[in-house]
């Protein structure tokens, strides 16, 4: 016992806080991405804003080829994102991920064909034959979560196009929109049934085949669990999970692969970087709360309608986060930093 106090009345070296240092120094070089776009944005004058919403729509477009193409069996092999050979993820790593893409996708096509102050022209039809194939890649990518996604996002897009359809429709017969969204309804409702039909939806399928007993994120979870109760409040350091979860894993979830992340960016966070974490989300949500009850208030204009865009955007990644790690993506990371941008924009104008 002696011996023991000795020891522990030496003088202790500095320690890092996080207990995986290099881990934490990759996490804040991730941060280079979400920076260079806010440089970016900051930069870019009315003109270039302007274009964003469909240089996105173009990438989204681009991603759900890529992944259609997967879907049909052709291979791609991409060295920078570690893949799931045989999975429809397009130019992610993960299905949960290209779903949540495609679901901003199908979030801005409304916001894109009936813009505010301009008339929709022959960005209508447009805009709903895309809306239909992203949902039914959406179907093809095997992702439960994207099913919720696609549904909010498809909602979040008729209400932010509603002013320009009302407008559109004004001098219209009244008979004209109950007829149209009749027909847009058995469109893709056939559109759907006809691919579960042909075994094409994979997401549905998976949703009721799948076992919660035997899902990683469900049977890990009281782990994670344990891992934040033994790391709070300090945290264990932001990007150490995967070696964490190693330290705390028990023989039952022992397998070839690994479990990279929580699967709950909510919960990973906290877990990483303890009270800090939790504050720093409370003040995002907290703040997104309030901007977004302002934006979606009062009158519609040209700035609120591309603020509300924002607004939905967050909200579909805050949803896909319960999920997955949508916003540990550089592409995501992107969006989001301009979705926030957008949200903010109406109010730092004014």
């Amino acid at each position: 016992m002696s011996q023991a106090a000795d020891i522990t009345a030496l003088p202790q070296p500095w320690r890092p806080l996080a207990i995986v240092p290099g881990a934490t120094a990759n996490a804040l070089a991730s941060l280079l991405v979400p920076a260079a776009m806010i440089a970016l944005m900051w930069q870019a004058g009315p003109g270039d804003r302007r274009w964003l919403p469909t240089a996105i729509l173009g990438l989204v477009v681009g991603s759900m080829i890529l992944g259609l193409l997967q879907f049909a069996g052709a291979g791609f092999n991409n060295p920078l994102i570690n893949d799931s050979p045989g999975q429809v993820s397009g130019s992610f790593a993960n299905r949960n991920h290209l779903a949540l893409f495609l679901a901003i996708g199908c979030l801005l096509c409304p916001a894109w064909a009936f813009p505010v102050e301009r008339r929709a022209s022959w960005r209508a039809p447009l805009a709903l034959g895309l809306t239909l194939v992203l949902v039914l890649t959406i179907l093809a990518t095997g992702s439960r979560a994207g099913l919720l996604l696609g549904v909010l996002a498809i909602v979040i897009g008729l209400l932010l196009a509603s002013d320009g359809i009302r407008r559109e429709l004004r001098h219209r017969p009244r008979w004209v929109l109950p007829v149209i969204i009749a027909s847009v309804t058995v469109i893709a409702v056939g559109a759907v049934l006809l691919a579960v039909t042909a075994d094409r939806a994979v997401a549905i399928d998976r949703a009721f085949s799948v076992d919660m007993g035997r899902d990683m994120r469900s049977r890990g979870f009281p782990t994670m669990l344990a891992i934040l109760s033994a790391y709070f409040p300090a945290g264990a350091g932001l990007g150490s999970f995967d070696p964490i979860f190693r330290i705390h894993e028990p023989f039952a979830l022992l397998k070839p692969t690994y479990f990279n992340h929580a699967h709950d960016d909510w919960l990973e966070v906290v877990l990483d970087a303890g009270v800090a974490g939790g504050m720093l989300l409370l003040t995002a949500v907290v703040w997104w709360v309030r901007t977004s009850l302002r934006v979606w208030s009062g009158p519609t204009s040209d700035r609120k309608h591309v603020a509300r865009t924002g607004s939905g955007i967050l909200l579909l990644v805050m949803v896909a986060s319960i999920f997955d790690y949508p916003a540990r993506t550089p592409m995501i990371m992107a969006v989001v930093v301009i979705a926030a941008m957008w949200l903010s924009e109406e109010r730092a104008e004014r």
